[in-house]
């Protein structure tokens, strides 16, 4: 089976029960959020042997964290527990409330305002001496894909040189994939030239067109292209319209999006990541992969919450097999896929 390991932070996470603001809200509902362990969770359940790697405090939000995780089939023998650092924790406020702007810096989300408690926690301590635990070390040496993000860079100065020893390790076999995820809150004040140095070093880099304006200056393909040259792949997410997939040799593909009667966008982006790099691992070719992301995505923005249940094998290779007229009249909604391509499916239904 491959192994794929994803390295950052992963957040205890506070929203308000009902659509209104925080400062109105009687209730909280607890639940866990992080890029790179929502990648991860979405390659466990596309079949590949998942593992997160990361730090979080000893205590409940901890412990509920880990409990997540392996609910979901993600391995976390790589995951350091702090005696000290508290685990990070974030507040989302519904996007359809006005935001409220208390001391940390909110920042939008998916429509969302989200509020940042994360300085000082578990996670911004680590550093290179995570690769010198032994389990780290195993989990790597045997991964065949190793994903990072940019959210880590900016979490530390030793987090960055964390991300930076692992970019520039001999690959051995292995792919090293780096989203930019983009954070205004995590870099302001930060140099974030060190963010193009970081994506540069990967082998595959997924960057969504508005971020690309704000971390690298440019929404302009060519001028992508050549800010990041040594990426075998540069996957440009252009939001509703379209994802392309820049590769080295100068090829170029690009997959429109699918119609998708969206419910909550949060968690799209990461949807999307796990299911174009498991196309891509399980050597599906750029169009293919670049669809199993677009069918990922599409089934997180149709549900509340950061994962959606993905299709059953047998209409998920009906859609990435289909053709360009049929993907096109694809659509997407409340958990159902409707296309002329899925026929002689169950009427388009997800897997329970």
């Amino acid at each position: 089976m491959l192994s794929a390991v994803c390295i950052g932070e992963t957040m205890a996470m506070l929203t308000p029960d009902q659509p209104v603001p925080l400062h109105q809200a009687t209730s909280l509902h607890l639940g866990v959020g992080g890029a790179e362990s929502n990648v991860a969770m979405g390659f466990a359940a596309m079949g590949l042997d998942s593992h997160w790697v990361g730090r979080v405090g000893d205590d409940g939000f901890g412990a509920r964290i880990l409990n997540e995780l392996r609910i979901h089939g993600v391995g976390v023998s790589g995951v350091e527990i702090d005696p000290k650092l508290p685990t990070g924790l974030y507040v989302k406020v519904p996007a359809q409330v006005p935001a409220q702007v208390p001391a940390p810096v909110p920042e939008a989300d998916g429509g969302s305002s989200v509020l940042y408690y994360r300085q000082g926690s578990a996670a911004s301590a680590m550093g290179p001496g995570l690769l010198d635990n032994p389990a780290v070390a195993g989990l790597l040496e045997n991964a065949r894909l190793i994903h990072l993000s940019g959210i880590t860079a900016a979490l530390s100065a030793d987090c960055r040189v964390l991300i930076e020893a692992i970019l520039q390790a001999p690959r051995h076999g292995r792919i090293i994939s780096f989203d930019v995820n983009w954070r205004a809150a995590l870099w302001s004040g930060q140099d974030r030239s060190a963010l193009r140095h970081l994506a540069n070093l990967a082998d595959v880099v997924l960057v969504g067109k508005d971020e690309a304006e704000h971390a690298f200056g440019t929404t302009d393909e060519a001028e992508l292209r050549r800010l990041l040259p040594d990426p075998q792949v540069l996957v440009i997410k252009n939001e509703a319209i379209s994802a392309i997939a820049l590769s080295h040799d100068g090829g170029r593909e690009e997959v429109p999006a699918l119609s998708v009667e969206v419910l909550e966008p949060v968690g799209a982006g990461d949807s999307f990541a796990a299911g174009y790099l498991s196309g891509m691992l399980s050597g599906l070719n750029q169009k293919a992969s670049l669809r199993r992301g677009h069918v990922s995505a599409a089934c997180t923005l149709t549900v509340q919450g950061d994962r959606g249940p993905l299709p059953e094998a047998g209409l998920m290779s009906a859609i990435l097999e289909c053709s360009d007229t049929h993907w096109a009249e694809t659509h997407v909604a409340a958990g159902q896929f409707s296309s002329p391509a899925l026929e002689s499916t169950l009427n388009g239904k997800v897997a329970p």
